[in-house]
């Protein structure tokens, strides 16, 4: 099957709580198009996780995927991903308070600091 990276990445919604309760009810059913555009980019798993209105987004890619890149092709390949991606842009926006050289596309990318595979040989 390969070999896989982990990524993080993180991102905000507008602090509104309509629009973040509508933003959860979209990923309870998100469109069969986009998880497969996703998948066809080399993501093998995504999670996303929220934080009052921050957003933590895990995924696992193959190795040789790189998120700067690679990332937003899935909205190139269905015209549904792309509507997808930008329905989505209405609830979210760019972290504020992080340097500039870690601020993404969209996403920011965030450093791995540990991981418990690190020690399991030891």
């Amino acid at each position: 099957m390969g070999d896989y990276k982990s990524y993080a990445q993180a991102l905000d919604l507008v602090n509104d709580k309509e629009l973040i309760e509508e933003y959860k009810k979209y990923h309870k059913n998100v469109w069969k198009e986009v998880n497969e555009a996703l998948s066809s980019i080399g993501i093998k798993k995504m999670k996303i996780f929220l934080l009052g209105t921050h957003l933590f987004m895990y995924y696992e890619a193959r190795a040789d995927f790189d998120p700067k890149i690679d990332f937003q092709k899935y909205t190139e390949l269905t015209p549904k991903a792309n509507e997808w991606d930008n329905l989505m842009r209405k609830f979210q926006q760019k972290i504020s308070d992080i340097p500039e050289n870690q601020l993404g596309e969209w996403w920011s990318p965030m450093d791995l600091v540990y991981d418990l595979d690190w020690f399991k040989q030891q």
